[in-house]
């Protein structure tokens, strides 16, 4: 049984494919994300459908696979069942790739203001708040107000906030530059702070440095060494200074799934499960853990990264432990091969870094989107990203800036004035 269809759950039920064995694949969506691209779904540049597909798709010529939709909540490890509600099934192995969420450090309350970016629904949120801005920005006659909501903030200089933020000046200042009468969106605001040294610190400090150039270059005003101390719906508060805006986009931080807890098992602070070598649970050979929600260690003792090319490295390496235990074998412990780290800050600007050779510009912005395209699931969906890069490139348009899903403000508003307009009515 393999609960989460993410990039670790998929690779290990594929690599199970031709093995002696049934395999069940549960997840709560029906679909696999590739959540490296979703903040191009935020930003207007792809569609959800082209960085998703059905998991009965992507599985559908392995005869000894099935998928379930469903919700898992809990874990028996006693009695070797997964816990669905109030429905109980049991396992032989189990392969918990359950994934990560957004982690608040303590301050939970700022959920509500500061959106991270995990799942489809985060994504289209988020475009639906960004390009609202512009548009209320459009008719709003309080200049401090304009200025508010012309005013995007990200928050955490790793790969995902460095790529949001680059994105949303790039929409602002290229896509929406001819598209509005009153305002000017080339004069949006995008502040990306960080409360470390320096951007993208699993990188290089000359390619860190880099890519802060390119972004400021881009617009992006960058702050290093900046602790957030508090978010609300008008604001940033960095200690007594604050960044007024509406716009507040979360990417300092993940929390693991509650699999440990299913579990009761030793969690790091992040609430990864620390696994054996082999990525078993201690103490239950039968149950491993992978990706985002395991706690790892390389050779040097240091925890693995928490990125698509580790989850599926983990993935393939568990469906051959679980062959080799069937077969009576112990299987040799797991190995991380490090093949790089890739980050893209805006049009033709990436960095890349693949051991000792380290790209910035151009060269580096191409191998971001082959291997981003190389990754994705399905010719479809590599051929759609491909086509509505290729327009983006050309035109400077954005293809998707749809503003879909309910409004609240918008909702509240009309719902104020609706008695009014009864009133009036009326009389």
């Amino acid at each position: 049984m393999i609960v989460g269809a993410g990039f670790g759950g998929l690779s290990a039920a594929k690599a199970l494919g031709r093995a002696p064995v049934e395999v069940l694949v549960i997840d709560r969506h029906n679909y696999h994300l590739f959540q490296p691209l979703l903040y191009q779904v935020a930003t207007a540049a792809l569609s959800p459908a082209d960085i998703a597909a059905p998991i009965r798709s992507v599985l559908r010529h392995q005869a000894n696979t099935s998928v379930m939709l469903a919700k898992v909540t809990g874990v028996d490890t006693v009695r070797q069942e997964v816990v669905l509600g109030a429905r109980r099934v049991p396992f032989d192995f189990l392969v918990l790739a359950t994934g990560a969420r957004h982690a608040y450090f303590g301050h939970d309350g700022w959920e509500l203001h500061a959106h991270g970016i995990k799942k489809i629904d985060d994504a289209t949120f988020l475009r639906r708040k960004i390009l609202l801005a512009f548009e209320r920005a459009e008719s709003e006659s309080d200049p401090s107000e304009r200025r508010r909501l012309l005013t995007f903030v990200v928050i955490g200089g790793g790969a995902t906030g460095v790529e949001m933020a680059g994105a949303i000046a790039e929409l602002a200042r290229k896509a929406l530059a001819a598209d509005f009468r009153t305002i000017d969106p080339r004069s949006a605001r995008v502040t990306l702070i960080e409360a470390g040294p320096r951007l993208l610190p699993a990188f290089d400090e000359l390619l860190s440095e880099k890519a802060k150039r390119s972004l400021e270059k881009l617009g992006v005003e960058v702050l290093v060494n900046a602790m957030v101390t508090g978010c609300d719906a008008s604001a940033v508060s960095l200690g007594a200074a604050r960044i007024e805006t509406r716009t507040i986009v979360w990417g300092a931080g993940v929390r693991a799934s509650a699999a440990g807890k299913w579990l009761g098992v030793e969690t790091d602070r992040v609430g990864r499960v620390k696994v054996a070598p082999d990525l078993s649970v201690p103490g239950h050979s039968n149950v491993f853990v992978i990706g985002d929600t395991a706690h790892a260690l390389d050779r040097k003792g240091q925890p693995l990264p928490g990125i698509a090319p580790a989850a599926k490295q983990q993935g393939a390496y568990v469906a051959r432990a679980i062959v080799a235990r069937l077969a009576g074998e112990s299987p040799a412990p797991f190995h991380y091969r490090d093949f790089g780290s890739l980050a893209t800050i805006g049009r033709r600007s990436a960095v890349v870094q693949l051991g000792r050779v380290h790209l910035s510009g151009y060269l580096a912005w191409w191998l971001w989107g082959l291997a981003h395209i190389c990754f994705l699931i399905g010719f479809r969906n590599r051929l759609a990203v491909a086509m509505n890069w290729a327009w983006n490139y050309v035109s400077f348009q954005r293809g998707t800036r749809l503003i879909t899903g309910s409004d609240p403000e918008t909702d509240a508003a009309a719902s104020s004035a609706a008695p009014a307009a009864l009133l009036r009515e009326s009389a």
